[in-house]
């Protein structure tokens, strides 16, 4: 079984969606909708009302060892139902 959710994504901008009820993760670039939509419900034990997720570019970066490619990655917006929260993202 694939791991679904990386990593949480915390940023300035991605705490102005928090604020919405709306939370950003770190998906497998193969993961769908549902499977982003189950995996949050069962590891924060949370209702979730919808998911949009957002394939990010890849790109070449200068580094001391010289040109490098950042691979594309996947994002996923996990907007919950009234009245939930994670507590990974509020600092508890």
């Amino acid at each position: 079984m694939k791991q679904v959710i990386k990593a949480p994504l915390v940023t300035e901008k991605n705490t102005y969606h928090n604020a919405a009820g709306v939370y950003v993760f770190e998906v497998d670039l193969k993961a769908s909708k549902t499977e982003i939509k189950n995996a949050v419900e069962k590891n924060f034990k949370v209702k979730v009302a919808g998911v949009r997720t957002n394939i990010c570019r890849g790109h070449s970066k200068y580094t001391k060892f010289g040109l490098t490619k950042v691979p594309y990655w996947k994002k996923a917006f996990v907007k919950l139902a009234e009245g939930e929260k994670i507590a990974l993202f509020e600092g508890v």
